[in-house]
C-alpha cells in the first residue's frame, strides 16, 4: 500500500499583498454605487426652472385680433411709434429640469437657471399658476391706469380705459401700459408722439403713485427688445445692473424710478434731446 504523502507547503505570499487585494475588492464594491449614482445624476430631477426671452407686444397696437389699449372719453391719437412690452417663457410648474438643462442654461446667455420656487411660490399645477398669473395681470391693468389718469388729470368719469394682452399674464407690463394709455391721449403734450416715432421697449410694474418697480428676468428681457427692432429700453432704475448683463448691441438703457422720469426721457427723446436723457 503506497505510504501517504504530505502536500508540499505553499510558497509564502510576499508581505502586503493580501491586505492590498482586499482594499481593491472593497474599494472596487464601494464604486459600483457610486458609478450609478454619477451616472444618474444627469437624469434627476433639480428645484430650478430655466427661462429664456419670450415675445415682445406693442401696447399702442393690437394682439390676437383686438387692440391692446381702447379709450373711451377722448379721441385716441394716431401713432407711428412703438412701445414694446417684454416677457420671458419659463419651464412649465411640472416640468422635470436636469443636471444637462442648468448646465446648459448656465453656460448660454439667452437662457437663465431660476430657483422653481422663486419663478412658481403659488404650487405646481399649471391651473394655479395660470389664476396667480392673470390676478397679478389685473391689478397691474387697474395701477397703470390709475397712474395715466392722475398723470393726465383726468377722473375715471371722464376718461374710460380698456386694456386687453391675451392669455399674457403677470405685473411687469404696467410701466408700458401707462405710457401707451398716455401717448393714445395726448402724446408728448406737444403736439407730438411720446415716442418719437421710435421703437420703444421695457419692462417695470407700477402703483397707482407711479412709482416704477422692479421685475425679474431683465437681461433676457432686453434681448428679446432688441431682436423684435427696439432701441430703447426703459428699465427700473434698481436693475441698471442686471440689465447690462449681456446687454445687445444697439440697445440703449434709459433707466427709471417714477412714471414722471419715463415721459421726461421720452420727451427728451422725441426732440433730440438725447443729452437730457439718463443712463444706467
Amino acid at each position: 500500500m503506497p505510504a501517504p504523502t504530505t502536500p508540499a507547503p505553499a510558497a509564502p505570499a510576499p508581505a502586503g499583498r493580501p491586505a492590498r487585494s482586499r482594499r481593491a475588492r472593497i474599494l472596487a464594491v464601494c464604486a459600483v454605487p457610486v458609478v450609478a449614482l454619477l451616472a444618474s445624476v444627469p437624469f434627476v430631477p433639480l428645484p430650478f426652472s430655466v427661462a429664456q426671452p419670450g415675445s415682445t407686444v406693442d401696447v399702442l397696437g393690437s394682439h390676437e385680433g383686438k387692440q391692446v389699449i381702447e379709450i373711451e372719453g377722448a379721441s385716441a391719437r394716431k401713432t407711428t411709434g412703438q412701445l414694446r412690452m417684454t416677457t420671458i417663457v419659463v419651464t412649465g410648474p411640472r416640468v422635470d429640469v436636469d443636471l444637462g438643462d442648468v448646465i446648459s442654461g448656465w453656460t448660454r446667455t439667452d437662457r437663465a437657471v431660476m430657483p422653481h420656487d422663486a419663478v412658481y411660490p403659488v404650487g405646481d399645477s399649471d391651473e394655479e399658476v395660470d389664476a396667480h398669473n392673470q390676478a397679478e395681470m389685473k391689478k397691474s391693468q387697474d395701477s397703470a391706469t390709475d397712474a395715466a389718469r392722475r398723470y393726465l388729470h383726468r377722473s375715471p368719469g371722464e376718461l374710460k380705459i380698456g386694456l386687453s394682452l391675451g392669455d399674457v399674464g403677470g405685473p411687469s407690463a404696467g410701466l408700458l401700459f401707462t405710457l401707451g394709455i398716455i401717448d393714445k391721449v395726448d402724446g408728448d403734450g406737444r403736439g407730438g408722439e411720446l415716442t418719437g416715432g421710435r421703437i420703444i421697449s421695457g419692462t417695470g410694474t407700477i402703483d397707482a403713485d407711479g412709482t416704477v418697480g422692479e421685475v425679474g428676468g431683465v437681461p433676457l428681457k432686453t434681448q428679446a427688445a432688441r431682436r423684435d427692432g427696439a432701441t430703447i429700453f426703459l428699465v427700473p432704475k434698481a436693475e441698471c445692473s442686471a440689465a447690462k448683463a449681456n446687454l445687445p448691441k444697439g440697445l440703449q438703457l434709459v433707466p427709471v424710478e417714477k412714471l414722471q422720469d419715463a415721459v421726461k426721457s421720452l420727451r427728451a427723446l422725441a426732440s433730440g434731446d438725447e443729452n437730457n436723457v439718463p443712463t444706467c
